[in-house]
């Protein structure tokens, strides 16, 4: 009797474990489900301490590939650039080789963006420390560095609607700047629909026209569709 030979699984059969990096936490969730695991993170945290964090939240899990969310420019699956919000040694770094199996990196934004897509022309802002901004027009997703752009008075869109802007200017004055920002990148960008996320959307308790609001638990989603959604251009 011949022996059946074992298959390799497609990507759309692989389990993938979602890595979202922030400023606050790591976290992690698999494709097979369960639930999010997270650890510390911080301004002085490495890509080594980080590696270390996952493998051990991941102990007893089971996965094939990983997608990675880097709060920062991405270029070939590695960081361009150290985080503002993290600790030194990010810029080059391969995670393949730490994690010993297939990684996918990608800007934390776009990430979260991909999934949130539904279709059509997405332009997707993340409120948080910083401001994170993607556009995903039928299917062709692009991370996007809108946040240093200059906004007002020698200031970035950053500067206002970031972590700072709220803290500095106070709520309302947040509010008023978000709501310009978005009609402004609207404007450029010419979206069907506009996604707002990040930790501080929350504090809006009104949205721009065409605008619904972001989760950042789909930041996991769109991990996983990094490896199964085909139609995806990255």
């Amino acid at each position: 009797m011949t022996k059946a030979v074992k298959q390799p699984a497609s990507d759309v059969e692989k389990i993938v474990l979602s890595i979202d990096i922030g400023g606050s936490h790591v976290k992690i969730l698999t494709s097979a489900g369960g639930a999010e695991c997270r650890a510390d993170s911080g301004p002085g945290l490495t890509p080594q301490q980080m590696a270390e964090a996952v493998r051990k939240l991941a102990e007893g899990l089971s996965y094939d590939v990983i997608s990675m969310g880097y709060p920062g420019p991405v270029t070939h699956n590695r960081p361009l650039a150290d985080p503002a919000n993290l600790g030194k040694g990010w810029a080059g770094y391969d995670f393949a080789a730490q994690f010993g199996k297939p990684v996918k990196v990608v800007n934390d934004a776009l990430m979260q963006a991909i999934g949130s897509y539904e279709g059509g022309r997405m332009l997707f802002l993340g409120l948080g420390t910083g401001l994170g901004a993607a556009m995903i027009v039928d299917n062709v997703a692009q991370p996007m560095e809108v946040g240093h752009l200059p906004y007002k008075n020698g200031k970035s869109f950053e500067d206002y609607i970031g972590e700072r802007g709220l803290e500095k200017r106070g709520k309302k004055k947040w509010r008023r700047h978000v709501f310009d920002v978005v009609d402004r990148l609207r404007a450029a960008m010419q979206p069907d629909y506009v996604v707002i996320g990040g930790g501080n959307v929350d504090k809006l308790d009104e949205l721009p026209a065409d605008s619904r609001r972001g989760d950042n638990t789909r930041a996991f989603e769109g991990g996983f569709r990094l490896w199964r959604d085909k139609a995806l251009i990255v």
